[in-house]
């Protein structure tokens, strides 16, 4: 074999490198390449002599609990240098969830999720936040995150709400900045050209392909019933602008339309995506999506093989029985139930990928970025992103009274409610901890989770911050028909507002059920959604340093039954927002 091949020089032009790395490979290290296996059951052996394409640490799997950064550069590195002992060395792609940051590492920035971010209207912040998530996870080792997802919202019962910047498709569009962040400039306009991922950027990935957010009744993996005019113009619309940024990979949708499961369907992948939009990169599937395609789950596993594949399926997240996954897609080559021209096709897009990425020259990862985890920038950023995320829903009972900014150097301030002080709820800086930093020394402040009778009757307080909201949750576990506020917190609220003026703080992933007697009783209300690890973003607005900025990014509905159609009179509409300067005077 020539000591020099075309494919590890990095001066020969990449789709040469393609072409010639292609014709040296097996069946077998093809099909290898086309596998996406768990961290928790990626041997030696199967990285090296399998010549598996790509690990993911999935549900915030890692190292251990608590590990930092450098613990998953050691994890990482050591299945990295199992690839490279391969026969042909084809460096891996490790993929992590940072959706809104590097969430998966101790002590990472954690910036507010989607639908935070989609009230802010800003693409340039959301670009910015793009590089600042690709630096933290270049920093653990890894060079591949399953982000952005550009879902179009259009139910809020649907448990991946916040994970949507809007049900307005040109909002969502326009939050597509985020793939700029993370892989940085497209270097090339030439349609097989995508960009070049250096050091300081990773590979995204666009979610879910497509019309996830417009299932029926908000279902998660559900059916979208739409018209082929309505699924284009409403829900493919992002996956333009995520083509046109050069976005290397895009992940298929868990869902069906009008029936069809999206990991099977040929004519949306293969002839719309690949074909009709000009997508060069690769198509990965959700995890274990194969299974889905079979009932029970996982029966016949063969033919959920030989439809995903012969869809268009490029890159298969097993994650556990790759085994099994290896030896079915192996029979179905053999037999001619697969043409090796589908492989070959999958194995070029990766390999593009990987090559672009800058894998075969930089596979290890530099240690250099460790120090850009959580580092103050990234957190300044973070806390700027709150700060703008925040929508202003009530200031005053009387228009000409605003109840916001809140007096710093209040006599005595009451902080209640289950979010006040939960880390579960949130990601690092407690909503509590950014009250007590922002008032002044002479301000007595009580916490009480659950405030009693005893509370009022003994102080007198100037004001009450109570602050509620939704318990954690992710995908179908997050489906809710009824959307109240849980752990009885309208009744919190209203038991507190009966005795103090009280401003209430909402924590949650989309809108929640708020009774216009409720509304009547607060005196403002702000939607926080769901906001990271800097919560001092907030203590800055409501205290008067800042201005309110945000906008509704989904409409809020009166009742639950209004959260999936077009209500003539919501309780907010969508871009509702109030804004107050340091005056109080609403503009």
């Amino acid at each position: 074999m020539n000591n020099n091949p075309i494919y590890k020089n990095p001066n020969s032009p990449i789709e040469s490198r393609i072409k010639d790395l292609l014709s040296r490979m097996t069946l077998s290290e093809k099909i290898g390449q086309i596998t996406q296996i768990d961290r928790r059951v990626a041997t030696r052996s199967a990285i090296r002599d399998l010549s598996v394409g790509s690990i993911l640490s999935a549900g915030g799997g890692g190292p251990y609990e608590k590990a930092t950064s450098s613990d998953w550069i050691d994890m990482i590195d050591r299945f990295q240098n199992a690839a490279l002992e391969s026969r042909l060395g084809i460096p891996l792609l490790y993929g992590t969830d940072a959706v809104h940051g590097n969430n998966n590492v101790y002590g990472a920035t954690v910036f507010p999720h989607n639908i935070g971010l989609g009230a802010t209207r800003d693409a340039e912040l959301v670009r910015r936040i793009g590089v600042a998530t690709a630096l933290e996870v270049r920093a653990c080792g890894a060079q591949f995150t399953f982000a952005p997802c550009v879902a179009v919202c259009k139910d809020l019962r649907w448990g991946r709400c916040y994970e949507s910047y809007s049900e307005d498709t040109e909002i969502v569009r326009n939050m597509t900045s985020l793939v700029k962040g993370l892989q940085g400039q497209p270097a090339s306009r030439t349609p097989k050209r995508l960009p070049f991922c250096s050091w300081k950027n990773v590979v995204a990935c666009a979610k879910h392909f497509v019309g996830d957010g417009g299932t029926d009744k908000g279902i998660n993996e559900g059916n979208t019933i739409a018209s082929y005019d309505e699924l284009e113009r409403i829900h493919m619309a992002p996956y333009l602008d995520c083509i046109s940024q050069g976005v290397c990979t895009v992940m298929a949708s868990y869902s069906s339309w009008n029936g069809r499961k999206l990991h099977s369907d040929h004519f949306l992948i293969t002839q719309v995506l690949k074909e009709k939009l000009g997508f060069k990169g690769f198509v990965i599937s959700d995890s274990q999506a194969l299974d889905r395609l079979s009932y029970p789950f996982g029966s016949n596993y063969r033919k959920c093989v030989l439809l995903a594949i012969n869809a268009g399926i490029d890159m298969v997240m097993v994650p556990f029985r790759y085994e099994l996954f290896l030896e079915d897609l192996t029979y179905l080559v053999e037999s001619g139930k697969i043409p090796i021209v589908r492989i070959d096709d999958a194995v070029e897009r990766i390999l593009r990928v990987k090559f672009v990425a800058g894998l075969f020259e930089y596979p290890l990862a530099d240690r250099s970025l460790l120090d850009r985890v959580g580092c103050k920038p990234h957190r300044d950023l973070a806390r700027e992103a709150v700060r703008k995320s925040l929508v202003l829903l009530k200031n005053g009972k009387d228009p000409k009274k605003p109840f916001l900014p809140l007096n710093r150097n209040a006599e005595r301030i009451l902080v209640a409610g289950t979010h006040a002080d939960n880390l579960g709820y949130q990601c690092g800086t407690t909503i509590l901890e950014a009250i007590m930093e922002a008032v002044g020394e002479t301000t007595d402040l009580i916490y009480e989770q659950h405030p009693s009778q005893d509370t009022f009757a003994n102080q007198d307080f100037s004001f009450a911050i109570v602050i509620v909201g939704e318990g954690p949750y992710a995908e179908t576990m997050g489906d809710n028909s009824e959307l109240v506020i849980p752990f009885n917190g309208t009744e919190l609220i209203s038991s507190v507002a009966d005795k103090v003026p009280t401003l209430v703080i909402l924590i949650s992933g989309r809108p929640l059920v708020l009774e216009p007697w409720l509304l009547e009783k607060v005196d403002a209300l702000v939607a926080a959604w769901l906001p990271g690890s800097e919560g001092d973003g907030i203590t800055d607005v409501i205290f008067g340093d800042y201005e309110f900025q945000g906008k509704l990014p989904v409409t809020w509905f009166k009742r639950v039954e209004e959260a999936g159609k077009n209500s003539s009179e919501p309780l907010f509409r969508l871009g509702f927002g109030l804004t107050s300067n340091r005056e109080g005077h609403l503009n």
